[in-house]
């Protein structure tokens, strides 16, 4: 049996730190790589690179696998930075979206994470809150630090039919690690999850055609201690 190639797309470390003796590094969450692996597939870091190679990287991959980091950067969505804006790099920004555009003109899925989730958004003409102060109903903390990632801190409800509640259910808790979500979501998408503040938590393509999924919480940090995130990974891997 031929496993399939999932495409990560790679972050990178640009702060000077002592531990690699100051230099860049490019490298993704040893948690993707292991939840593919643990589910049959073959996990492929994509590094932050020009536009002009998202065609022969997606060319190369059965998925693509989109991870989280930093903020997005807001003028891709049609806004000034406001106050409480975090780190951004729009290298990796303008990498990502041309994986995006590519792997959909090639039709192969996208599972997106977190940061993957707000991105798609905004690719597919979609925005987002800079922060959740923005939020005017903001009433949960999506943002569970100190509390470990292996332990859930908030519930989510999804949508009956959707792939999201096949897989995990129509409640579940969930871990938390964002500060921004999704504001104005994308016409080609339809939300399929949501925290009780509600914000939302997951979306699905609206074209059956199109295989895209994605979640705001990390399945990546709990799939080892959580049978239904690794189920989300089983998904992604084999069936989506």
């Amino acid at each position: 049996m031929v496993k399939p190639i999932i495409g990560i797309a790679g972050n990178q470390l640009i702060h000077p730190t002592e531990f690699f003796h100051g230099n860049q590094v490019s490298y993704t969450p040893q948690g993707f790589v292991n939840g593919i692996q643990k589910t049959g597939g073959i996990p492929f870091i994509l590094p932050i690179g020009a536009s002009a190679l998202a065609k022969t990287y997606i060319n190369q991959i059965d998925k693509l696998l989109l991870a989280g980091g930093q903020d997005v950067s807001p003028d891709l969505y049609g806004e000034e930075p406001q106050p409480k804006l975090e780190e951004t790099n729009r290298n990796r920004d303008i990498f990502e979206l041309a994986l995006i555009t590519e792997a959909m003109k090639q039709k192969k899925p996208i599972f997106a994470v977190c940061r993957g989730m707000q991105l798609l958004n905004v690719a597919l003409k979609g925005t987002l809150y800079q922060d959740l102060s923005e939020y005017k109903d903001w009433k949960v903390k999506h943002v569970q630090q100190p509390t470990t990632p292996e332990f859930a801190t908030h519930s989510i409800v999804t949508e009956k039919g959707s792939i999201l509640q096949n897989i995990l259910g129509e409640k579940k808790r969930v871990n938390s690690y964002h500060h921004q979500a999704v504001r104005d979501l994308s016409p080609e998408l339809i939300p399929t999850a949501y925290s009780t503040d509600g914000i939302i938590e997951g979306v699905e393509a609206k074209n059956p055609e199109q295989r895209l999924l994605a979640v705001q919480w990390h399945p990546e940090l709990n799939f080892d201690k959580d049978e239904r995130e690794c189920a989300l990974f089983d998904y992604f891997v084999n069936q989506l």
